[in-house]
């Protein structure tokens, strides 16, 4: 799974409405029309020798002043000991770099494990605190998701299913999110997008799925009706998606077995390959087994283009 794509997608998309929810005193004074995502920042950790992409960094200013200042978002999806020290490393990064304060805040969706992730980093010594550097923390995990069930909120409908469950809460959990975002009615490219993330953080077992259908049918029949379209979207996309790697895969394995009997291609050749249809790579598989030559390969790719 692609997290930090997904965690980006959804934030950069729902932004506004993910600091009402879990940052409100920061939306307060936030002037919402003066918001601005900057470009990716790529920073070198001179220690470890890793380069660590940031996942989300916006300009905003105060309601009512032309004092601006950034918002960075950092997503996380395991447990790292040094997470706070990267995000104080970031901080004075972008400090330095775009000479405005920095509202830090970190993200953690893993479900396990369950302790308490710290919001600060340290450097004390005996007599003096040389650095006491706090950002805010969303800990998923810590958060029960029947507290936010009751709500109407895109980026609650998708978060939800990180958030805190039981062992056979699952169908439960999934449900509740389809459910919030049927009432949204948000428009198709937006409500994908949340399905999307929702699914591919709640995956269902089969005795799971029995119990996500279950319920769906205690529903009234028009909320029934309104979930079931997005999981009817789901499973159009779920089947495009299959077709196409089934296709991708036979173009390779045809390739393949093309450069075994006949040895090297020219470009032109794969790319006249790559283009066929599912049923003329079927036709082309069988007809390799008479090839003898790149010119027989030549002949049979002249009508079929």
């Amino acid at each position: 799974m692609d997290h930090d794509r997904l965690f980006k997608e959804l934030l950069t998309t729902f932004f506004l409405d993910f600091l009402e929810v879990f940052c409100s005193e920061l939306a307060e004074y936030l002037d919402p029309g003066s918001l601005e995502f900057l470009d990716k920042e790529v920073f070198t950790d001179v220690t470890h020798g890793e380069r660590h992409e940031v996942d989300l960094v916006a300009k905003a200013r105060f309601r009512g002043q032309p004092l601006a200042f950034l918002i960075h978002v950092e997503s996380q999806a395991r447990q790292q000991a040094i997470f706070p020290q990267r995000m104080f490393t970031y901080f004075a990064r972008f400090h330095e770099k775009y000479g405005l304060p920095v509202y830090p805040i970190a993200v953690f969706s893993y479900q396990a494990p369950k302790e308490v992730e710290p919001d600060e980093y340290r450097i004390d010594f005996p007599d003096l605190a040389v650095l006491v550097f706090q950002f805010r923390v969303v800990q998923l995990n810590q958060l029960a998701w029947q507290d936010f069930e009751k709500r109407t909120s895109p980026i609650l409908a998708a978060l939800m299913a990180n958030m805190r469950r039981g062992p056979k809460e699952a169908a439960r959990v999934k449900l509740a999110c389809l459910r919030m975002l049927a009432k949204l009615q948000l428009d198709p490219a937006r409500r994908e997008l949340v399905s999307g993330f929702v699914d591919s953080y709640l995956r269902l077992t089969i005795e799971e799925a029995e119990q996500f259908g279950a319920e769906l049918k205690e529903l009234h029949p028009q909320e029934r009706e309104s979930v079931m379209e997005i999981v009817t979207s789901w499973m159009e996309t779920g089947l495009q998606q299959g077709r196409q790697e089934g296709l991708d895969r036979e173009r390779k394995l045809v390739l393949r077995l093309v450069r075994k009997r006949l040895g090297g291609l020219d470009p032109v050749v794969e790319e006249q390959i790559e283009s066929l249809s599912a049923d003329r790579l079927e036709q082309l598989g069988e007809a390799l087994l008479d090839f003898n030559s790149l010119s027989d390969l030549s002949a049979w790719l002249q009508p079929h283009r």
